[in-house]
């Protein structure tokens, strides 16, 4: 049983969604790469997951429980205390990071716990850490819509290495890995719409189908009709 909910509005800028899992079988969920980084409380504790540039595989046994924060595409900040692409294709206990744990662990969603003490001390820490970077967004939408590198510096104001920083620090991803990332996941979710693959292709800025196919099998290991169910970036 998978279920998310909208974060609180105060908090909506930088969190995308809080979700909940319990795996009802044993099984391995697949995790595909979406830009975001979750903070996790799962059967070994509090975790950090991602930014992920390919499928991670989740081995997961009957009755796990996950609950986890999204964060928005680039709107970490440094909530973890380290540079975001030290993250990157990694699950990272939060205790191995210069983070105050203790109340995060607290307030985990265990059993007694309540949900609201979570929410508020993700609230606590992300008033207390730098937010997300203004840029994050408008490098994010420039990507998307199929322009090179080089243009969508141009068209920002900055030097291709400006952008290649600032999208390192705000994602965990060189530009032209995030652009990548932003058009699978714009063709996946056109896909899962219910629009034929090769107008999914097109409109989210491939070549064709094929082109399409080629990057969901490098970023998810297999081919889209694995991917057609229910989103779930879980652990």
């Amino acid at each position: 049983m998978y279920a998310e909910r909208p974060p609180d509005p105060d908090l909506a800028g930088r969190v995308a969604c809080v979700w909940h899992l319990v795996s009802e079988t044993e099984q391995t969920q697949l995790v595909v790469p979406d830009a975001c980084v979750d903070l996790i409380w799962g059967p070994r504790g509090l975790f950090v997951a991602g930014p992920d540039t390919g499928p991670m595989p989740t081995s997961m046994a009957v009755g796990d429980t996950f609950t986890g924060v999204r964060f928005r595409p680039g709107a970490v900040g440094d909530f973890f205390g380290v540079p975001l692409h030290e993250l990157r294709d990694r699950r990272v206990p939060l205790s191995d990071l210069p983070f105050p744990t203790e109340r995060m662990e607290e307030a985990a969603p265990r059993a007694g716990a309540r949900p609201a003490a979570m929410r508020a001390e993700v609230r606590r820490r992300l008033a207390a850490t730098t937010g997300a970077d203004p840029a994050g967004s408008a490098i994010t939408r420039a990507l998307r819509e199929g322009r090179t590198v080089a243009e969508v510096a141009w068209q920002l104001g900055f030097s291709e290495r400006q952008l290649h920083r600032r999208s390192l620090a705000s994602f965990g991803y060189a530009p032209k890995t995030l652009q990548r990332i932003v058009r699978f996941q714009r063709a996946l979710g056109l896909a899962r719409a219910g629009v034929p693959l090769a107008e999914a292709a097109v409109t989210a800025g491939y070549a064709d189908q094929s082109h399409l196919s080629h990057d969901v099998r490098r970023l998810s290991g297999g081919p889209m009709r694995r991917l057609l169910s229910p989103a779930r970036r879980s652990a």
